[in-house]
């Protein structure tokens, strides 16, 4: 199979023959550096900070304009004492909270972990950028080098 054409390599490959030479991109042989492509993990990071703010916002307006209101249509007592004594609590930016009393809080349970969740996804992939791209400008310098 040493001098067959391209398609007669691509159904070797797929009968599991093993062929020598290099194995094209489109036939599934994509190169390492091509897989890990440090564009790929910006664009995973800036995915996940776009989600990451919108979950943030839905949690942040969950109590409505008028939290009393909206207690009162959830079935629940508004206790503005309780809200008056925890208002430091209620004004943070993390972990998000809007409370009608001291045992219902407005903003869904699965906001503040999903904010967590969002945002070790977002440094993460950053840090994979940062490394992959590193890994890549590292390897065009060493073969710049043996060429000279």
């Amino acid at each position: 199979m040493s001098g067959g054409t391209s398609d007669d390599k691509t159904a070797a490959r797929a009968a599991g023959v093993p062929v020598s030479g290099p194995v094209p991109a489109a036939a599934g042989g994509e190169s390492r550096g091509q897989r890990h492509h440090p564009v790929r993990w910006l664009l995973l990071c800036v995915l996940s900070c776009v989600v990451t703010f919108f979950v943030w916002v839905w949690g942040a307006l969950s109590g409505g304009l008028d939290v009393g209101e909206t207690c009162a249509l959830r079935g629940q007592p508004y206790d503005g004492a309780y809200r008056g004594e925890h208002l430091r609590e209620l004004d943070q930016i993390f972990p998000l909270h809007d409370k009608c009393n001291e045992s219902y809080d407005l903003v869904p349970v699965w906001v503040n972990p999903a904010l967590v969740l969002l945002s070790l996804v977002a440094v993460g992939s950053l840090l994979a950028s940062c490394w992959t791209t590193f890994v890549r400008v590292r390897r065009f310098w060493r073969r710049r080098r043996a060429v000279r």
